[in-house]
């Protein structure tokens, strides 16, 4: 049993090394927390899918669809629709934008005052 029990915890141990490692190496994608989320990647996001908007509805606003970044691709999120919020004048879509310094940064959706 207690051979077992620290095959276990050595079998863990190795596998959070080589996690650790793997994050610690992969600057191609960074992300940052702290009450929301920014992403920085180098790969540019291929040009936006042309989506027709469908009609508009009352007490909504159309978000178009974006590029979002799965950690090892751009993958491509379809148009939804945001719920109004009381206060604010416009919802801005959720777009990439390039950073002085080099590499592609993402900002999501917002409701803007």
């Amino acid at each position: 049993m207690k051979t077992t029990t620290t095959r276990l915890a050595f079998a863990l141990l190795t596998t959070l090394t080589a996690i650790g490692a793997v994050v610690a190496t992969a600057p191609a994608a960074q992300a940052q927390v702290a009450g929301s989320v920014n992403v920085r990647i180098g790969t540019p996001p291929p040009p936006p899918r042309y989506e027709a908007a469908p009609r508009p509805r009352p007490g909504y606003a159309w978000a178009p669809g974006y590029w979002a970044w799965n950690g090892h691709r751009h993958v491509w999120m379809g148009g939804h629709w945001e719920h109004a919020r009381r206060g604010y004048a416009r919802y801005e879509p959720a777009h990439w934008q390039q950073g002085r310094h080099g590499g592609w940064y993402f900002v999501p959706g917002r409701w803007m005052r």
